[in-house]
């Protein structure tokens, strides 16, 4: 992918500001639709629970971050943590319009230097955000630190289809009618070609099973979405003997 000079955290961060404010309506047109679903099944895989401590990871406009908070009620909280301050501003006013119950904070971060103790949380999320990372082992490797044993990492991402006729009419959707979505609703093209280029780069969702494994986890797997679109990787921390 071409940054235009910039380093890939330095462009990442700018695109995301320019797209804040579209965003979630982007995510329902793309998705058709799909996308709370996918985030509500997220949670599921996370293991959230009533009183639980989780943590959300790249969280965007915090769309991941409430469904959290509507499952760990109001005693328990969420950590919703992204570096792009405009999609930041977006989740915090979506948090004030909601009628979410949880504890839900949203706090400006580095995914590559968590700023967070070892063992905070009960589990960690990342809803596509792990292919915007510099470094993508070193992210997964910081949840799992924040991570108490036992708990889950999930991560929601753009994934790999492999039935064929399909695989190649999504990628057309994907490279063509995607970025001119992009022009005609958040007037930025750019933004999402790269979101294109992003998702052919990042790994197969058993590549990522491999990786989550090679980093330390256990008992990784994926579920395949809308027909391997979207895939959600999920492995456990072991618990310490």
């Amino acid at each position: 992918m071409d940054f235009g000079g910039r380093d890939k955290a330095t462009y990442v961060k700018e695109t995301f500001n320019s797209i804040a404010g579209h965003y979630d309506l982007m995510n329902s047109l793309m998705s058709l639709g799909m996308d709370k679903h996918w985030r509500r099944l997220a949670v599921k895989r996370v293991g959230a629970k009533p009183g639980m401590h989780i943590l959300d990871v790249c969280c965007g406009t915090g769309q991941l971050s409430l469904e959290l908070g509507k499952v760990v009620g109001s005693e328990g909280n969420v950590t919703g943590l992204d570096f792009s301050q405009n999609m930041l501003e977006v989740a915090r006013y979506s948090l004030i319009q909601s009628s979410n119950p949880g504890n839900i904070r949203f706090i400006q971060g580095n995914a590559m230097e968590l700023p967070f103790p070892d063992q905070s949380f009960d589990g960690a999320t990342v809803g596509w955000g792990l292919r915007n990372l510099p470094d993508l082992r070193q992210g997964i490797r910081e949840m799992i630190r924040t991570v108490k044993p036992g708990g889950k990492v999930v991560s929601l991402d753009m994934a790999k289809p492999s039935f064929p006729v399909f695989k190649q009419a999504y990628w057309v959707y994907f490279e063509k009618l995607v970025p001119l979505m992009g022009k005609l609703w958040a007037k930025k093209a750019s933004a999402y070609q790269y979101l294109h280029d992003s998702a052919r780069e990042f790994p197969a969702q058993d590549e990522l099973v491999r990786i989550f494994t090679e980093c330390g986890l256990i008992d990784s797997h994926f579920d395949n979405l809308a027909g391997g679109v979207v895939a959600i990787v999920t492995g456990t921390k072991p618990v310490e003997q």
